[in-house]
């Protein structure tokens, strides 16, 4: 792996960005969407209006050049103003050349939306990492990059030229890093986990080694000496950031890093355990059943399996 762990986790996890449509709206309108357990992207184009989640949260107001992800688990309204009947996005008509609809009367609100993709995270790495609802604002220091790559998503859009679902998909894709980048920002808006302890500077040195070498057989004293703490602060401190102690993240890295090996190559069991710091294939397999629930070569046999059917029907943000 390499030294970039926010790299590393969007290459484990799979993450893929896939854009899927927007709006236009002016007048009166209200639209419920879910993420179908998926992490969705909204991106406020032109104008503004309110985010209301499920269970009696209060609104947030977004503006022009916000953006906002949802963790898919539940549903939120985006509407002109609270009260209103919100439609489904089934039942709204949507334009097949530009995947956008129409909501209300008028164009003083253009919405464009998108979702990462995270079905073969079986361990859930990046969703464990991340509030339920992330606001980016637009006048966030991530706010010009993320303006910009709006920009050249709707052009895409609009243009309709060759190559631009995939142009579009990875824009999506671009977008969500940047996201990820002004979480780490405001740590303290996240909850206990890899994305925090990477947003802590002081243990950020640790986490590199983990990821840059998670074979090697790391010791308390090697993490704590790079972090520039005792053994104790630094256990402590570890684990208020990630949410477990120091070896157990690295347990649950190598653990992801099997996983993808197994979904992606062919290599035999054993050599894949050891390059993820095992000298046993049984010790390997028994912690891999631990962490995720089964063998590792029925967990290969399911990954290579018939794709289960992904949820339909949402073509609208």
């Amino acid at each position: 792996m390499s030294l970039d762990p926010l790299s590393d986790a969007l290459a484990v996890a799979d993450a893929r960005g896939v854009f899927s449509g927007g709006f236009t709206a002016g007048g009166p309108w209200a639209i419920r969407l879910r993420g179908r357990d998926r992490l969705k992207v909204n991106v406020v184009v032109r104008g503004g209006c309110l985010l209301v989640a499920e269970g009696g949260a209060e609104p947030v107001a977004l503006t022009e050049g916000d953006v906002v992800v949802s963790d898919g688990r539940r549903s939120y309204v985006l509407c002109s103003e609270p009260g209103l009947e919100p439609v489904d996005p089934a039942d709204v008509a949507v334009d097949p050349g530009t995947g956008m609809a129409a909501l209300g009367g008028g164009d003083e609100v253009v919405c464009v939306s998108g979702h990462i993709d995270l079905s073969r995270d079986s361990g859930d790495l990046l969703r464990r990492a991340l509030p339920g609802l992330i606001h980016v604002r637009g006048g966030a220091a991530e706010a010009p990059v993320l303006r910009w790559l709006t920009g050249q998503l709707t052009a895409e859009m609009a243009g309709g030229r060759a190559g631009s679902v995939f142009a579009c998909d990875h824009l999506a894709q671009l977008m969500f890093v940047q996201v990820l980048r002004a979480c780490l920002s405001e740590a303290d808006g996240l909850p206990a986990g890899w994305l925090r302890a990477l947003a802590d500077e002081r243990l950020a040195p640790a986490l590199r080694l983990m990821h840059a070498d998670p074979a090697h057989p790391w010791r308390l004293a090697e993490l704590a000496r790079a972090a520039a703490m005792s053994r104790t602060t630094f256990a402590v401190r570890f684990r208020a950031a990630a949410g477990v102690p120091p070896l157990a993240y690295l347990q649950n890295w190598r653990m992801s890093l099997a996983a993808r090996a197994l979904r992606q190559d062919s290599a035999p069991v054993a050599a894949l355990a050891r390059s993820v710091g095992y000298t046993s294939e049984s010790a390997f397999s028994n912690a891999f059943k631990r962490a995720l629930g089964v063998a590792p070569r029925r967990y290969r046999e399911a990954a290579r399996g018939p794709s289960p059917a992904q949820p339909g029907g949402e073509v609208t943000p």
